[in-house]
C-alpha cells in the first residue's frame, strides 16, 4: 500500500512516532511522512522515508505570500491508498481528509487529542491507553497492517557535529533544565548540578540561554538538532524531564533519568527506561515536590 503517514510535531512526539512507521516500512508499504520543517532530517535518516514537509503557523500567518508552497504540499498529499493520523488533532487529520485517501485512519474517540477532528477519518482505532505512547503508535499501525511489528531503529545517523566544536564535552552529565511547558520544568536544577560537580554539563534549546546559565554549571555552545544528537549520544548519563531531548537520548541508547510531574511516565517516559524516573504523578502531580534526593539516588 502506498501509505501517507501524519504526525507534524513536537519532537518528542516525532520520535515516538518513528517506530511505527518504520514497522510499517519494514514489511514493505511505500510511505511518506507529513511532517514540520524543523523534523525533516530527523524523519529522513532515522525513519528512513520520504517526507512532505509543512508549517502550519507560518502558512497560517502568511497564507497569500506562501500559498504556492501550500498548495504543492497538497498536491503531494494525493494519490495515497490510506492516511495515519498519528496525531489526533484538528489541523493533522485535516489533511489526512485534503489528502483524499479512501482510507483515514486515527485514534478512536477516547484517545484522540481533539475530538472534532474524528470527522475527518473514517477508520477510527482504539488503543490501549494504559501502554507507552509509542506502543499506541504501533497499534495504529497494526491497524493498517496487523503484520506490523516493534522494530529496532537506529538513531545514531541523526548525531552529528560537523564542525567539532562538541568534541571535547563528550562523557559528561548532560543536564536539561528546559521543557515546552512551564509545568514540566525542575527549579532545582541548580542544586543538582552542585551536587554532581564538575561533571555536569547544561544543554539548551530556543529561548533557554538565560535559564542554563542560571544552573550554575558549565553550558553547552548553541547547538543544531543534530548536533544536540551528538552530544546527547557522547553524554554518559542525561537528565531532564518530559521533553523531547530525554526522549532522543533514551532513543540513542543514552542512560537517563527523567524528572516527571504532571505527565504520566508509563506513557510518556523514556521509552525502554522507565524505571529510572522520578516521578510526582503518582501524588501531587507537580515536578516541584520531587526533590534532589530522590533524583541522585536515580543516578
Amino acid at each position: 500500500m502506498k501509505l501517507l503517514a501524519i504526525r507534524l510535531s513536537a519532537f518528542g512526539d516525532v520520535i515516538h512516532t518513528i517506530p511505527a512507521v518504520v514497522a510499517l516500512r519494514d514489511i514493505g508499504h511505500e510511505i511518506v511522512w507529513v511532517v514540520e520543517r524543523p523534523y525533516r532530517d530527523l524523519v529522513a535518516l532515522v525513519a528512513r522515508v520520504d517526507t512532505i514537509s509543512v508549517s502550519m503557523k507560518e502558512w497560517g500567518r502568511a497564507f497569500v505570500a506562501r500559498r504556492g508552497e501550500m498548495f504543492a504540499a497538497r498536491a503531494a498529499m494525493r494519490g495515497f491508498d490510506a492516511a495515519i493520523d498519528f496525531q489526533g488533532l484538528i489541523k493533522s487529520a485535516s489533511l489526512a481528509w485534503v489528502s483524499r485517501a479512501p482510507l483515514r485512519y486515527g485514534f478512536g474517540r477516547a484517545a484522540i487529542r481533539e475530538g472534532a477532528a474524528g470527522v475527518f477519518l473514517n477508520r477510527r482505532v482504539d488503543v490501549d491507553q494504559t501502554r507507552h505512547v509509542v506502543e499506541q503508535n504501533l497499534e495504529l499501525a497494526q491497524a493498517v497492517d496487523a503484520h506490523a511489528q516493534m522494530p529496532r531503529v537506529d538513531f545514531s545517523h541523526y548525531a552529528d557535529d560537523p564542525s567539532g566544536k562538541l568534541r571535547d564535552l563528550g562523557g559528561r552529565i548532560v543536564l536539561l533544565p528546559g521543557a515546552g511547558r512551564a509545568d514540566k520544568q525542575w527549579s532545582k536544577f541548580p542544586q543538582l548540578a552542585k551536587a554532581i560537580g564538575a561533571e555536569a554539563l547544561v544543554a539548551w534549546g530556543p529561548g533557554e540561554r538565560a535559564l542554563a546559565e542560571s544552573i550554575g554549571a558549565d553550558v553547552a555552545p548553541q547547538t543544531s538538532l543534530r548536533e544536540l544528537a551528538w552530544l546527547l549520544q557522547h553524554a554518559k548519563l542525561v537528565i531532564g524531564s518530559d521533553t523531547g531531548p530525554l526522549h532522543l537520548a533514551a532513543a540513542l541508547g543514552t542512560p537517563v533519568v527523567g524528572i516527571y510531574g504532571p505527565t504520566n511516565p508509563l506513557r510518556n517516559g523514556p521509552y525502554g527506561q522507565l524505571g529510572r524516573v522520578a516521578e510526582s504523578w503518582s501524588t501531587t502531580k507537580s515536578v516541584d515536590t520531587i526533590n534532589v534526593e530522590d533524583v541522585v539516588r536515580k543516578l
